[in-house]
């Protein structure tokens, strides 16, 4: 029975597995590594976050971006945007260099088993775990428009679908949303000979500055901190302190998690975007029809007017949504049994990142609303890694020696989210 098995090889997946190997524990690392980043993310989009902001996490400071990219003669400077390329090839290098092998299976199922979990893929038997910490990424909470549920596939899909835009070349796309996604997917499909036309809610577009230079006179430095998730004092605490975040009320942290570092385009990407990309702000979708082979959207304006507006194909930039119902691969039963975050479906969280199950670890995207928005982001991973392998260590110390499982034994019911509703 492993010590602990890592689902999921993204940044966060990967730095824990870094952290925990440090550690001397037996882990397994599963999943198909930097996926989001590689199947993901259209050709020709650049990280918005600053290079010394975007490590990768393992013991020491060692394997940084920086280091990756020194050793290839490529720039990672403040100021300049990094091709999300070269971030993807970073992460590989990391995951070959830092900690365990990853194993490229599928994970279909985590169950209890004993006082462990037993983890199944698509590949070979299933693994037996004293610890599981869920790393998944955003993939399994892509949120869709409720409108567009109903069009045929074919008619629309998630910015998150793409790899290649010049699919949509010299056809009309309409991109929903106002974040750094639809504002980059946009711009690309206008630049891949694609004609496409923003729709958003908002009634104006937000933008970045270009960022502060890294040695200011102090006064300024004091009045404008840089951190991980940009320059300002309240970017500075949600990058900074994240331990504090999750001491706050269910309902402030949920606000927080919602509403903090809301949707804003990168300042290299502005002059792009606005030369080549119409825009109907203010525009609310209330109704999207297929007509033959074209979408014809139902808008509405602030004012209350109705406006329609055909197109080709939909590009729904509308992020992602943390919710455990989405989690089809953590069993029902489990799933159900865990504590949640006031109102919402992400679980509550200990300081270590274990949830009320016992020896049930998440990390990324689940544990916004607990940790804050720095989880939202790659910078989050090097808080994550040290907290939750510190946690898990301290799970296995609790539990003792476990030579194999215990077969049947359910968790300890005062110490787990009401276990006692889990029926086998």
């Amino acid at each position: 029975m492993h010590d602990l098995v890592v689902v999921g090889a993204g940044p966060y997946g990967l730095s824990i597995a870094a952290h925990a190997a440090g550690a001397g524990l037996d882990v397994r690392v599963l999943g198909r590594p930097m996926a989001s980043w590689r199947d993901h993310m259209p050709d020709g989009m650049y990280l918005k976050s600053e290079p010394w902001s975007s490590n990768l996490s393992a013991p020491g400071g060692r394997h940084s971006l920086a280091d990756y990219c020194a050793t290839r003669g490529i720039p990672a400077e403040h100021g300049t945007p990094l091709p999300i390329a070269t971030f993807s090839e970073y992460g590989l290098w990391f995951a070959r260099n830092a900690g365990p092998e990853v194993e490229e299976v599928t994970v279909t199922e985590v169950t209890p088993h004993g006082e462990g979990f037993r983890v199944h893929t698509t590949e070979g038997p299933p693994l037996l775990a004293r610890t599981v910490a869920l790393a998944v990424g955003v993939m399994p909470f892509v949120n869709h428009p409720e409108a567009l549920r109903d069009l045929p596939p074919t008619h629309y899909s998630h910015s998150s679908d793409h790899r290649d835009l010049t699919r949509f070349a010299g056809r009309e796309v309409a991109v929903l949303g106002a974040g750094q996604a639809a504002l980059e997917t946009a711009a690309l499909l206008a630049e891949s000979g694609a004609r496409p036309c923003l729709v958003a809610r908002r009634s104006r577009l937000n933008w970045n500055t270009v960022p502060q230079p890294l040695l200011r006179p102090p006064l300024r430095a004091l009045r404008d901190p840089h951190s991980g998730l940009g320059t300002g004092w309240r970017s500075w605490a949600w990058s900074e302190l994240p331990w504090a975040v999750r001491h706050l009320p269910a309902p402030t942290r949920e606000r927080i998690a919602a509403t903090a570092l809301g949707p804003a385009g990168a300042w290299w990407l502005r002059e792009r975007f606005e030369r080549r990309v119409p825009v109907l702000l203010g525009h609310r979708l209330h109704r999207a029809v297929a007509v033959g082979e074209r979408t014809r959207l139902g808008l509405t304006t602030a004012a209350g007017e109705s406006v329609v507006l055909d197109t080709a194909h939909v590009i729904a930039a509308t992020g992602f949504t943390p919710d455990l119902a989405r989690l089809g691969l953590l069993d029902a039963g489990l799933r159900d049994a865990l504590a949640t975050v006031g109102e919402g479906g992400t679980p509550e969280l200990s300081p270590g990142f274990e949830s009320s199950w016992p020896g049930l670890f998440f990390a990324g995207l689940l544990t916004a609303p607990s940790f804050g928005p720095s989880m939202r982001f790659v910078h989050g991973a090097g808080f994550t890694a040290g907290r939750l392998v510190k946690g898990v260590r301290k799970r296995l110390g609790a539990r003792g020696p476990l030579p194999g499982s215990t077969g049947g034994a359910r968790p300890d019911r005062t110490t787990a989210g009401n276990p006692s509703t889990y029926l086998r």
